[in-house]
């Protein structure tokens, strides 16, 4: 088993109701590592069961203790309440943008009942990338975050290119030299973690988690069997192994 991040909530979400938006149907979206940092249990259950749907890895934490240790790692967003029982997310928004760090530049979606103008203002200015008033469309939620990732990736088009293959995110489409291709489900996800991070090594861990989460069982070779499935359906040569590192993919 594969234990969570130090101080991380580990347990499975409830599918309870946050006012209305429980009632959202999920869509089919990207596959993104985000980092929620909410204390109100029956938000963060049903916005981590939300994304989690959508195929997103959702890592939930309550304190801005539990947030700053998880932050160690990489994140492709950060989900950030204001008011936290030990501090205010948006002064630890502040140090993330004044530090070099994993996260420096990770978009960040500031979720708050402070909905005046000075209050936006304020979290605009302190380094957020967007900022949604509760309560909230998980929908709406779903599409800002695919947006700040997108932004902050240099994609503003919601498409993924890589030499000859194209990716499309919203219809979960792959074509090779414009001829629609078929794949697992581990493989899309495999596939569109490495596009978002072209021509960056991504180590093996990461990718365990992406597929698996971190209390899913892992077999040791179970990355390079769809690594090596995705390489016979779009050519041995998009994918590198950087041995003890981890693979990339050319752009």
């Amino acid at each position: 088993m594969r234990g969570g991040a130090p101080g991380l909530i580990s347990r499975n979400p409830a599918r309870r109701a946050y006012g209305t938006m429980a009632a959202a149907r999920p869509i089919q979206t990207t596959t993104m590592r985000l980092l929620l940092v909410e204390d109100d249990p029956v938000l963060g259950d049903a916005v981590r069961a939300y994304l989690q749907a959508n195929g997103e890895v959702v890592d939930w934490a309550t304190r801005l203790a539990e947030a700053r240790a998880a932050a160690l790692e990489a994140f492709d967003a950060i989900l950030l309440d204001w008011n936290l029982p030990d501090g205010s997310g948006v002064q630890w928004l502040r140090e993330l943008r004044a530090r070099p760090a994993a996260n420096e530049a990770t978009p960040v979606l500031l979720l708050t009942a402070r909905d005046k103008l000075t209050d936006r203002i304020e979290g605009l200015d302190a380094g957020a990338d967007d900022y949604l008033v509760k309560p909230f469309e998980l929908g709406e939620l779903a599409a800002r975050v695919r947006a700040v990732t997108r932004r902050a990736a240099g994609h503003s088009h919601p498409l993924l290119q890589a030499g000859p293959v194209t990716l499309d995110p919203a219809a979960r489409e792959v074509t090779l030299a414009g001829r629609r291709i078929e794949f697992t489900a581990r493989e899309y996800t495999l596939l569109e973690a490495l596009m978002r991070r072209a021509g960056h090594i991504v180590s093996r861990s990461e990718l365990e988690h992406l597929l698996y989460g971190y209390d899913g069982e892992v077999s040791s070779n179970a990355v390079e069997v769809h690594l090596s499935s995705l390489r016979r359906k779009l050519g041995h040569e998009l994918i590198e192994t950087v041995r003890g590192l981890g693979y990339r993919l050319e752009r």
